[in-house]
Formats: structure tokens, C-alpha cells, sequence
């Protein structure tokens, strides 16, 4: 019990630091990003992301798992490596329906916010 609630407040802590760098709107399946900071490049992606993913699973899997640095799926890390797995994952995916292009964009968004949750 004790192992347990120190990994607990461990994943706290460090969910807390990460939230900082990133701007979300609502809660829940209501989960989305404010990308009105955002560069114009990656509001493009944003837009990419929020039409193609949502069709499979909601956005706070995707704000969590970068809020976190954890999928909350399968447990894994989730890095800059797992963004590159999960954009190949996609390109797998016949029901995904999205292009080379719009993974690429779906990738490089992923990064970039990793990179905005870490400040």
C-alpha cells in the first residue's frame, strides 16, 4: 500500500509540472487544447488532429498522455520515440483514414507540445 501511494503521488508531481506549459479547455471527453499560442504551423496541425483523431478516441487521451509523459492506454512512456510509433500505429490503421501527410502533421504537433508541456 505504501509502494502504492508513492507512485501515486510521484505521477502527481509530475503531471503537475508538465500541465504548466500547455492551455486546456474543459474536462473530461470535453477535453481540448487552446492553440491561440500556438505557432501558425501547428494550428494548422491542431486542426488536422482534432478533426481526425476524435473520430477514434477523445482528445484527453492524447492531452493526457503528453500532460503525463505516460499513455494512459498502455502504461508506456510517451516521448518523442512513442509519437513516431503511434503516427506509424496510425498509417496502419485502415479505419483511420488519414494521409502520410496529415500523420506527419499529427506527429510533429504531438512533439511540439511535448516539448511546450516540459517548459
Amino acid at each position: 500500500m505504501k509502494k502504492l501511494l508513492v507512485t501515486m503521488l510521484l505521477v502527481a508531481a509530475t503531471a503537475t509540472v508538465a500541465h504548466a506549459g500547455l492551455k486546456v479547455v474543459g474536462k473530461g471527453d470535453a477535453m481540448r487544447l487552446d492553440p491561440s499560442g500556438f505557432p501558425p504551423a501547428m494550428k494548422a496541425n491542431y486542426e488536422i488532429v482534432r478533426v481526425k483523431c476524435v473520430k477514434c478516441h477523445t482528445l484527453e487521451r492524447t492531452i493526457v498522455a503528453i500532460q503525463t509523459g505516460v499513455a494512459p492506454i498502455s502504461g508506456q512512456p510517451f516521448d518523442r520515440n512513442a509519437t513516431k510509433a503511434y503516427g506509424i500505429k496510425m498509417l496502419r490503421k485502415p479505419d483511420s483514414n488519414m494521409t502520410k501527410a496529415e500523420v506527419k502533421a499529427s506527429v510533429e504537433l504531438m512533439n511540439y507540445l511535448l516539448s511546450e508541456a516540459e517548459k
